[in-house]
């Protein structure tokens, strides 16, 4: 399959890593990331020696802590593929198509969780964070948390859409590209609970997100609007419906209505312990997605200049 220049044209100088060491990297680039985030962490108590957050500002930190990951990555482009940030999808309307995709993000978790609420899958527990008796408190963390999550949102699509998915299409094509970055972003959530049947669902949701996500990167040409939109997905579903995010729970007031799981309804309408993400619901949403996208986006190739003969890892 030919390759393809996703963000930027291909230049002379320009090295690419080879397919199996970025895979591996990929890997290499998160875990070290988390382990030098997590010594401040500890030694400051927002962390646990098992790596879990302590409260809602252990959590913030937790997220803040992802940016680690994405420097690793930045600077392995810089200095080793003697790469820029357009190469990666960090080109222009950046601050258009981040809002546009943060936008989007929350449309489509809106309608995931109100379809399952019309299934019968919540209950309200308590009201959000505008019933509280101290509303600035209970803003707070929201706020903080919204800042975390666009950390976290955007080293996960630095790393998986940006660089990874980047990489593998210049080599092989864009197919390969999508479904490798796809397989392994699956993969890094498969240990996020016990293993259930909603964890296996919610792995190959998060695999098709993985997907959509892509192609949603692939069409704009840009990787701002994949980053709004992973961002928005995250702290919506946590912070602003209460709902576990991939499995995790956030000990925080949400902003709109902190829902339940209700037990009378099959878990893979609600996704049970893995939160929406979990549900068939979200499967359906985010195929729909994929299928508008191929029906109305396009892919455009920027290319190789000068056809370079490249320096490999």
């Amino acid at each position: 399959m030919k390759g393809i220049e996703l963000y930027a044209p291909r230049e002379p100088k320009h090295r690419r890593t080879w397919t199996a060491a970025a895979l591996v990297l990929t890997v290499v680039f998160i875990t070290l990331g988390q382990i030098i985030g997590a010594i401040p962490g500890i030694a400051s108590g927002l962390m646990t020696m098992q790596g879990e957050a302590n409260g809602w500002p252990g959590t913030a930190y937790l997220l803040a802590s992802f940016a680690f990951a994405a420097i690793i990555t930045l600077l392995w482009v810089a200095f080793f593929e003697r790469r820029g940030l357009a190469t990666i999808g960090f080109n222009g309307n950046g601050l258009k198509r981040f809002v546009r995709g943060y936008a989007v993000g929350l449309a489509f978790l809106v309608a995931v969780v109100g379809i399952i609420w019309a299934l019968g899958g919540y209950r309200i527990d308590a009201g959000g964070a505008f019933s509280s008796a101290n509303v600035g408190a209970a803003l707070l963390p929201i706020i903080v948390l919204m800042l975390g999550f666009i950390i976290q949102g955007s080293t996960e699509e630095i790393l998986t859409r940006g660089w990874l998915m980047q990489v593998i299409a210049s080599r092989h094509g864009l197919g390969w590209g999508i479904g490798l970055s796809a397989g392994l972003f699956g993969l890094l959530h498969a240990a996020n609970i016990k293993p259930s049947p909603e964890l296996l669902t919610g792995v190959l949701n998060v695999v098709l997100f993985g997907v959509f996500i892509g192609i949603y990167a692939v069409r704009e040409g840009s990787l701002w609007g994949v980053c709004g939109w992973h961002a928005a997905w995250n702290w919506l579903l946590g912070l602003g419906f209460g709902l576990e995010v991939s499995g995790q729970v956030i000990d925080a007031t949400p902003l709109i209505v902190d829902l339940g799981t209700q037990t009378t309804v099959p878990w893979w309408v609600t996704g049970a312990a893995f939160g929406p993400e979990g549900s068939i619901v979200t499967t359906v949403v985010l195929l729909v997605g994929v299928g508008v996208l191929i029906w109305k986006g396009r892919t455009h190739d920027h290319g190789v200049i000068d056809a370079p003969t490249e320096a490999t890892a």
